[in-house]
């Protein structure tokens, strides 16, 4: 039996906000992490930590939704970074090529001092 899916919400100050994931972000389950990720931004949040390290999967669906939010927070000076440890994860953001898009670190507390740090993803 898959895990379950689910998303906890943990705003840090006015700017950064994590995301946790757990279980699967596919087709299902996807419009859920990217309903989280438009209320944080509508909220003012412009730093972002999406913490993967309890996900088990992400399809295409799910990297749409993480590109999509880069978009939107590039065009008001944000950023997004990345909590990932499992190698195949690790590998789909690879052989995408998405690993230059995103920052990308092995724990929350790097991601968010990622964010402190007033630059964008560096790739």
């Amino acid at each position: 039996m898959p895990p379950e899916f689910s998303l906890t919400q943990e705003p840090i100050d006015d700017e950064r906000h994590v995301l946790a994931v757990a279980g699967e972000i596919d087709l299902f389950t996807a419009p859920e992490l990217k309903s989280a990720l438009g209320d944080a931004l509508e909220a003012g949040r412009s730093r972002i930590v999406v913490d993967l390290t309890q996900t088990t999967f992400l399809d295409s669906t799910a990297l749409g939704v993480l590109i999509g939010a880069v978009k939107r927070l590039r065009s008001r000076d944000g950023a997004v970074t990345i909590v990932n440890t499992d190698p195949n994860i690790a590998k789909t953001f690879e052989i995408t090529g998405l690993d230059q898009i995103f920052t990308i670190r092995p724990t929350r507390e790097e991601a968010i001092d990622a964010l402190g740090a007033d630059s964008a993803a560096t790739g």
